[in-house]
C-alpha cells in the first residue's frame, strides 16, 4: 500500500506537529500554475481522455526516458495497445523507485482514482480497468478535473505565432478559475532551428508585419507581445541554451540580423542573435510588463536519430554547465533596476544556485528565482535549493511552485508534495531557531500562494 498516511513526506520527530500545521495553512489555497505545458485546446475540447495511457504516460517525458534508458523501444509504446503499453510499464516499475515520477504516479492513483495499492506486474490488468473506468465518467472529463483541482489559474505555454483562439473560448466558460497563454518566442529568436525563417513568415502572416529588417522584427514581435497580453499573459518565456545576452547598436543588430538571414551566417553571428535577441525581449518585457521566465541549460533533442525517427519530447533533452553573472551583465546593467521589469530564472544547473543566482536574486529588485525545475523537481531537489540559496536570496526573491507539467492530473500532485516538503523544511527551520511559529505559518501562505500570485501579475 502507498500513500495511505496523512504525514507523507512531512518529516517525523519533533517537527511532526508543527509541519501539519503549517501544511494546513497551505492547503488552504488554490493552486496558482503560472509555468506549465499543458494544451489549452485539450481542455476546450473537454473529452474523455481516450485511456490510462495517454493520459498518465504518453505526455509524460520522465516516464519514457527511464523506459527508454533500459533499452526498451520507443517503438514498443507506438506499436502496442494502451493495456499493452501499462502493462510494460507496470513491468518495469522497479525503475522508478525512489524517482519522483514514482511519487507522482502512485499519488495520482491513490488522489484521484483512490487506488492505493503500488502498482506491478500482477495487478496492472486490474489498474488499468479501474483507471479506464473512471475516465469514461463526466466527472474525468478535463474541465470537471480543471474545477476538482482547485486551479485559480493555469498558465500554457505557447508559441510566437499562436492565434490563442482556445484560450479566447476558454475565457468565456465558467471554469472557475483562468487559463492564461505564455509568449515562448524562441521559434523565432535562434537561427539555429531548422524551422526559423518560416516561424518569421508566420509571424509576418499572423501579424501583418513585412519582416525585412531587424527593427521590422522588433515590431511584429510587440504586435505579438500585444495580443498575448490581450489574452490575459502575464508573461514570457524563454527555453535558450546560454543565459548570455548582448546589447548592440540599431545598425549592428540590422547587419547582424542580415547576417543570420544569409546562408553563410557563421556559428557565432548565429549564438551572437541569440544573445541580441534575449537582450532585446528583456527591453521589451520593461517596456509592456510581461514578466520574462528565463531557463537556460539544456540542451535539447541531445540524441539526433531519436528526434529523426520519433520527434522532440522524448526525454533526450541534457542538461549542460550554465553560468550567469557575465552572462546576464549587459541586460542587468541596463534593466536590472527598472521599476517595470521582472526576471525569473530557473536552472538545471544546481552549481550555480549559491555561487551565482542566489547573490544576483539578493541584489536586484527585478530578480526571482525559480523553483527547482525540471529533473531537479524533487524531494532532494527542493531540499537542497532551499539550503543553498535562503540564507543569501531569503524566501521573498522566490516565486512559489512551478509544476512544469505536460500531464495534467500531476499538477495537484506536484504541488501538493511540494507544499508538504516546505511544510517539513519551514517546521525544522522554527525548531533550529532561525524562524518563529507565527513566522512560519505567515511564510506558508506566501510560498504556496502570495508569491506566485504576486509577481506574475496574477
Amino acid at each position: 500500500m502507498v500513500n495511505s498516511y496523512v504525514d507523507r513526506y512531512l518529516g517525523s520527530g519533533d517537527n511532526l506537529s508543527l509541519a501539519r500545521s503549517i501544511y494546513a495553512e497551505m492547503s488552504k489555497f488554490p493552486i496558482i500554475s503560472p509555468h506549465g505545458h499543458v494544451e489549452a485546446n485539450m481542455i476546450l475540447e473537454n473529452k474523455n481522455f481516450t485511456d490510462p495511457v495517454s493520459l498518465l504516460i504518453t505526455p509524460d517525458h520522465y516516464i519514457l526516458r527511464m523506459l527508454r534508458s533500459q533499452g526498451i523501444s520507443y517503438d514498443d509504446l507506438v506499436v502496442n495497445s494502451p493495456e499493452a503499453n501499462f502493462q510494460l510499464l507496470a513491468d518495469n516499475w522497479r525503475l522508478f523507485r525512489s524517482t519522483p515520477s514514482r511519487i507522482w504516479f502512485q499519488e495520482i492513483l491513490a488522489t484521484l482514482f483512490g487506488i492505493s495499492e503500488i502498482l506491478n506486474s500482477q495487478n496492472a490488468k486490474k489498474i488499468y480497468e479501474l483507471i479506464a473506468e473512471h475516465l469514461a465518467k463526466p466527472d474525468f472529463k478535463p474541465q470537471a478535473l480543471f474545477k476538482k483541482f482547485n486551479i485559480e489559474v493555469l498558465a500554457t505555454t505557447d508559441t510566437t505565432s499562436d492565434p490563442l483562439t482556445s484560450h479566447i473560448e476558454l475565457a468565456k466558460l465558467d471554469l472557475g478559475g483562468r487559463i492564461i497563454p505564455t509568449f515562448r518566442p524562441d521559434d523565432v529568436s535562434d537561427p539555429s532551428w531548422a524551422d526559423w525563417k518560416s516561424n518569421l513568415a508566420k509571424l509576418e502572416q499572423s501579424h501583418g508585419v513585412e519582416i525585412k529588417s531587424f527593427a521590422n522584427l522588433l515590431t511584429a514581435l510587440r504586435k505579438a507581445r500585444d495580443h498575448f497580453k490581450s489574452c490575459g499573459a502575464t508573461a514570457t518565456d524563454h527555453g535558450v541554451l546560454s543565459a548570455r545576452t548582448l546589447k548592440l547598436s540599431p545598425k549592428d543588430c540590422e547587419a547582424l540580423f542580415a547576417d543570420v538571414l544569409s546562408a553563410a551566417a557563421s556559428p557565432k553571428a548565429i549564438e551572437d542573435f541569440r544573445a541580441v535577441m534575449l537582450y532585446e525581449h528583456a527591453v521589451m518585457a520593461s517596456q509592456d510588463g510581461l514578466v520574462m521566465q528565463l531557463h537556460p541549460g539544456s540542451l535539447r533533442n541531445y540524441d539526433a536519430q531519436i528526434l529523426a525517427k520519433y520527434g522532440p519530447d522524448k526525454g533526450f533533452d541534457i542538461p549542460i554547465q550554465t553560468t550567469y553573472v557575465k552572462e546576464l551583465q549587459p541586460l542587468l546593467n541596463e534593466l536590472g533596476s527598472h521599476p517595470n521589469f521582472r526576471l525569473v530564472i530557473f536552472t538545471l544547473d544546481e552549481s550555480t544556485y549559491s555561487r551565482e543566482l542566489a547573490p544576483l536574486a539578493g541584489a536586484y529588485s527585478s530578480i526571482r528565482l525559480g523553483p527547482p525545475w525540471w529533473f531537479l523537481d524533487s524531494l532532494n531537489g527542493l531540499e537542497r535549493w532551499r539550503e543553498a540559496i535562503t540564507e543569501t536570496a531569503g524566501y521573498y526573491n522566490t516565486v512559489g511552485f512551478i509544476d512544469d507539467t505536460r500531464a495534467f492530473c500531476s499538477i495537484p500532485v506536484r504541488h501538493d508534495v511540494a507544499r508538504r516538503f516546505d511544510s517539513s523544511y519551514l517546521a525544522r527551520e522554527v525548531i533550529r531557531g532561525r524562524i518563529t511559529e507565527n513566522e512560519a505559518i505567515e511564510l506558508a501562505a506566501d510560498l504556496a500562494y502570495n508569491l506566485s500570485k504576486e509577481f506574475f501579475n496574477l
